[in-house]
């Protein structure tokens, strides 16, 4: 079947007539390599059980080339958005990424120090003392030498790393979002996008997801640079290869790209630098408008003494027989040695704990400084290609395209009607809306301010959703790098939750654009988390004083048992609970609003807020726009608070109700209320409109809306789960009244929202005998208490 991408085989891409390479750049990358496998070595030896010593060592020689030779970036600058960026899908190989910019840095302390910015911008050799430490780590050298914490798998707490990855998956889906974000800003001359990956990590489904996106989109910026070492951790056989199956699939890696229409570029050695080096200079020529991989193959531990498997995970053994041989070369077969690890003299293996072994870490680093500077004339020849970078970089003067999106311009009008919707999104009591059409309709407002800033992808859900909308002002169709680039629609694989979260994670780090997916709540929130969570990881991480970092948006639609024709199997209450308060607090929103004239001032507020993640819950039936000063009702902006009160007691009040979920709420105020006041019971109302804004606000403030004494007599009603509602009811009584959807042990039928709810116990009218049965329970049990 024709392919927009080509296939160039490894015959191809060798290199022509006296290689890419002189003579004394081939030693100096071969100075390079030496180094960094020792370098690794001594990672893994110094902090054992900790890394990946055969994935770092197969592909430094890939990494090396990319760094010295591909990429355009400054040293310097590593927040620079118009610089080309190395993004490690391939988290585990973290030890590899740590080792590779460690020496980077030496390279330039040693013959190019006007490239280096102060040492917040930088990853020092003595940061590697913080290889695998936590940041409270008191041990002497760390401290006193001021290293970083680097952790297990790579984070933006590290210069030059944009994303958390490590996720199996994830970080090939959000370094392809990325590169959507570095082209939607710059347009054709846009960064580079290069990414480390291993055959292993192309296993998961989100991994293919996102290749097909991208070759769909035509995303010519993105270069993935394919580690073939055919080892994981239980096998040696990964994939299919010639006539050998694979353990785990049956694809080669060249099949799986070409597939999804990415040139592919196949590499018969990847430790040869010649091979190596015309490669990805053969990649760099390739201007069809398609994604390109280039596949190297190799040997996972090579020359470390441990191959294949049995280097994924593991290594040598601390100061052992084998790893003083892998060593030999760096320090000329024991003409240098490690004072620490020879056989006369193991003090590192012996008595004396961290202090002891840090202290031996560090002379082993400082034999690697030596090396370095024995090696000057390599030194200054991969030096000399760091400046080149940095004028490459400054020679293009990327600016931003025409007409580029101004995300800023979301925040200030978030700001400007934080609690009234803007004239054109007021809604007219007794008209009929939905939910996720006024959420998709607010969106598309701030999309028109900034110019379309908002990119969105559905589970092919777009019309469906809502989020259609959001893009309405813009180019109709889907996102095309090439025949399509102003519109707002990114087409991600289809009904691909997995991959719509992971590539949207990138398009908003990135940092030019926020990245909305939806799909119905009962998928996206669980399909979501792992790249939500990344996304989070990795704002957290950010340096102070660097850009913010944009909030990923997934839209959970279809919210509740009001979509229940379609059944248990998409109408879940258990959605909220997945991401309601499940991460660190200030980070993560989610919105629960029950009226269309909530959306807004919740969405508003929630942006001034700038968390990493927000997700809103929102229903499909159409539902009516109250007057909420006739029915006695709270103002739509009270729900800003995350927790109001939505109908005061007339007096001391009878009976304290916390409601949560539209449909439910809907069902209480037009029904259960009505016969509630009728019977004369006075009740106080609370809504639970968003947790995390509730946390957000000061704890007097919280005290003061929803005292404590409340939770201990409240009974409560939600669409949701159980346990969505324990931090508002507190009383066991309480507890076993609260109404919520999986309260008579079992998953409900299908049928029209109504219907449904009634199955529940969750319609009006149940409503309103529950609440009867709880306050006569309540008055019964009163006089015994007391």
């Amino acid at each position: 079947m024709p392919r927009r991408g080509v296939w160039v085989g490894a015959e191809e891409s060798m290199p022509q007539a006296g290689g890419p390479l002189a003579t004394e750049e081939r030693a100096a990358f071969e100075t390079l390599d030496l180094v960094y496998r020792s370098l690794c070595a001594i990672l893994y030896n110094y902090v054992p059980m900790s890394g990946h010593p055969g994935g770092s060592i197969s592909s430094g020689r890939l990494m090396a080339a990319a760094l010295f030779d591909s990429l355009d970036y400054d040293l310097a600058a590593p927040e620079r958005d118009d610089a080309d960026v190395l993004s490690f899908a391939a988290g585990h190989k973290a030890m590899g990424l740590y080792a590779m910019w460690a020496l980077r840095d030496e390279i330039a302390r040693l013959a190019a120090p006007e490239l280096l910015a102060g040492d917040e911008k930088r990853l020092r050799l003595e940061d590697l003392l913080g290889f695998r430490r936590n940041p409270t780590t008191t041990t002497p050298l760390f401290t006193s030498l001021h290293s970083r914490a680097l952790d297990g798998h790579p984070t933006p707490a590290t210069p030059f790393v944009r994303l958390a990855t490590g996720a199996s998956g994830v970080g090939m889906a959000s370094s392809i979002g990325l590169a959507i974000g570095a082209q939607d800003r710059y347009g054709p001359d846009c960064p580079r996008i290069h990414i480390a990956e291993g055959e292993g990590g192309l296993t998961p489904g989100r991994v293919s997801e996102a290749l097909a996106a991208a070759g769909t989109a035509s995303l010519s910026n993105v270069m993935v640079h394919l580690d073939f070492n055919q080892a994981s951790i239980d096998s040696d056989q990964v994939c299919r290869e010639g006539d050998v199956r694979g353990d785990y699939v049956q694809w080669e890696p060249g099949e799986l790209f070409h597939l999804h229409d990415w040139n592919v570029v196949q590499v018969a050695d990847g430790h040869d630098f010649e091979q190596v080096v015309a490669a990805q200079r053969h990649a760099m020529r390739i201007d069809n408008g398609q994604p390109t991989a280039i596949i190297y193959r190799t040997r996972k531990g090579w020359k470390y003494g441990l191959e294949g498997r049995a280097s994924h995970g593991a290594g040598h053994k601390l100061c052992s027989v084998g790893f003083n041989q892998t060593l030999g070369e760096l320090t000329n077969d024991g003409i240098v040695t490690l004072p620490t690890c020879s056989p006369e003299n193991q003090r590192c293996a012996g008595p004396g704990g961290d202090v002891i072994r840090e202290e031996c870490f560090w002379s082993a680093l400082q034999v690697v400084r030596h090396r370095l500077e024995q090696e000057m004339t390599a030194v200054r020849l991969l030096a000399t290609r760091l400046v080149a970078a940095r004028d490459r970089l400054n020679g293009r003067d990327r600016l931003a395209r025409a007409g580029a999106p101004r995300v800023e311009a979301v925040f200030e009008m978030a700001e400007l009607h934080s609690l009234r919707a803007p004239e054109e999104l007021r809604l007219e009591p007794g008209t009929r809306t939905t939910l996720r059409e006024t959420l998709g309709r607010s969106l598309r407002r701030l999309n028109q301010v900034s110019h379309g800033s908002l990119l969105t992808a559905s589970a092919d859900l777009l019309g469906s959703t809502s989020v259609a909308t959001i893009a309405a002002d813009f180019d109709p169709g889907y996102w095309n790098a090439l025949t399509n680039p102003d519109s707002r629609l990114l087409s991600i694989g289809g009904i691909c939750e997995d991959a719509i979260a992971g590539v949207l994670s990138g398009v908003s780090a990135y940092g030019r654009a926020i990245g909305v997916g939806s799909s119905y709540g009962a998928f996206m929130a669980p399909l979501g988390h792992i790249s939500a969570r990344l996304h989070v990881i990795g704002a957290q991480a950010r340096p102070r004083g660097s850009n913010h970092c944009l909030p990923l948006i997934l839209i959970c639609g279809h919210a509740g048992l009001a979509t229940g024709e379609d059944g248990p199997t998409h109408a879940d209450p258990q959605a909220l609970q997945l991401l309601q308060e499940n991460f660190p607090v200030g980070t993560t929103v989610t919105l629960t609003p029950w009226e269309p004239q909530e959306i807004w001032p919740l969405l508003a507020t929630t942006l001034t807020r700038r968390p990493a993640f927000i997700a809103p819950f929102v229903t499909r039936p159409e539902v009516p726009v109250l007057d909420r000063t006739a029915l006695g009702l709270a103002e739509p902006d009270a729900a800003v608070t995350g927790v109001y009160l939505l109908r005061p007691p007339v007096a001391d009040g009878d009976v304290t109700i916390v409601l949560q979920e539209s449909a439910v709420t809907y069902a209480f105020v037009t029904e259960a209320l009505p016969l509630l006041l009728n019977d004369g019971i006075d009740a106080r109302v609370y809504y639970v409109a968003s947790a995390e804004l509730f946390d957000s606000l000061a704890p007097e403030r919280r005290r003061e809306i929803f005292p404590e004494e409340y939770a201990f007599e409240a009974i409560g009603v939600t669409g949701f789960t159980l346990s969505t509602m324990y931090r508002w009811i507190r009383s066991d009584a309480g507890r076993e009244a609260t109404l919520h959807p999986y309260r008579h042990g079992h998953y409900l039928g299908s049928g029209q929202g109504e219907v449904v709810l009634a199955e529940a116990g969750l319609d009006g009218i149940s409503q309103y005998r529950a609440i009867k049965n709880y306050l006569s329970d309540v008055r019964t049990r009163a006089p015994a208490d007391s």
